[in-house]
């Protein structure tokens, strides 16, 4: 076989292994693709230093073993990551298995905002009147947005005002609504202009 016909088939492969190595990372393959890995690096080693003279061939070939530098790259990071519990997929399997734990503790730790929190329904409430009050649409709130918003604030706003019981209150600020953090602990204040 020469390069023609080895072309498309490392290309092929080199696809298949993107594929597996994506299927690997999210979890749906058990095991890292080590095996057409290799694959793959035979058969891209084979042309290494053999003079190919057509330049469509060459540049073909060329692209091909850049894409797999850059991506084994790419796999070696990731599979690093994984090894020292620092990748994405883990650390989130990490918090929702806490979080679960903690749901089967029974009760929620005071000051955390859920779809049904009260205080979320308070915030939420006040929100959409001072856009009303400010002449400003209440069509772009939303429930989902303003939990999601306050959940992804709470962990540094409790590390700065050193207590997990957040208060949230909504103020109107240079003819803006603004949304303020304190701790429950202390007075609420007056949000009216």
């Amino acid at each position: 076989m020469g390069i023609a016909e080895d072309l498309p088939i490392l290309e092929s492969r080199l696809t298949e292994l993107i594929t597996r190595y994506e299927q690997y990372f999210i979890g749906l393959e058990k095991r890292e693709p080590l095996k057409l890995l290799a694959d793959v690096e035979q058969l891209a080693r084979r042309y290494a230093n053999a003079p190919i003279t057509n330049t469509m061939y060459k540049h073909r070939y060329t692209n091909l073993i850049a894409r797999l530098s850059s991506y084994r790259q790419l796999w070696n990071k990731t599979v690093r990551e994984i090894e020292e519990g620092r990748y994405s997929r883990d650390r989130f399997r990490a918090r929702l298995r806490d979080g679960q734990q903690e749901g089967r503790r029974g009760a929620e730790q005071p000051g955390r905002s859920t779809a049904s929190d009260p205080e979320l329904e308070r915030v939420y409430q006040e929100l959409l009147e001072a856009r009303k009050k400010c002449n400003l649409p209440v069509s772009s709130v939303s429930r989902e947005k303003l939990a999601a918003t306050l959940a992804r604030q709470r962990p540094e706003l409790s590390q700065k005002l050193g207590t997990d019981n957040i208060r949230f209150r909504v103020v109107i600020e240079g003819g803006k609504p603004k949304i303020k953090a304190g701790s429950a602990a202390e007075k609420p204040r007056n949000s009216e202009p």
